[in-house]
């Protein structure tokens, strides 16, 4: 089982254009704002300024999604977490935040909501995390 990366950002809510942004930058690994810029302005029915870029650069850095490093006379800005690691963490908050209703009838009717492959897929879930508890308490 996956654990959750070491490094989590500050603040994990994201933007549409956070996101675009982000997925440029794990297409790339990392990249200038005119890279990014560019990437954008690909899609001929897209209007940015690359100041705009900027600014969203410097708030996913104080996000903690990303980090910059001066390269001449550009920054160079790379991500923090990967891709898959974002949705593991984007996910691990969505599940805290549906398990803090705490309503035992929300939770049973969304239970009872569920489609098979759905079933199936918790089932698995749960089977992996007795696996892994198993194989922690034998290392103990």
């Amino acid at each position: 089982m996956a654990a959750l990366p070491n490094h989590r950002p500050r603040q994990l809510s994201v933007g549409p254009l956070e996101t675009e942004i982000l997925t440029i930058l794990w297409d790339l690994g990392s990249a200038a704002v005119k890279e990014i810029h560019d990437r954008i302005l690909a899609d001929p029915n897209r209007e940015l300024a690359y100041t705009s870029v900027t600014t969203v650069l410097s708030r996913l850095e104080k996000k903690g999604w990303l980090t910059s490093e001066k390269q001449g006379r550009s920054f160079v800005w790379r991500p923090l977490v990967t891709q898959a690691e974002a949705k593991s963490l984007w996910a691990y908050d969505q599940l805290n935040q549906f398990l803090a209703i705490g309503n035992p009838d929300v939770m049973a009717a969304f239970a009872d909501s569920l489609d098979q492959s759905t079933i199936e897929q918790l089932d698995a879930i749960a089977q992996r995390l007795k696996a892994a508890r198993e194989a922690r308490e034998s290392q103990s």
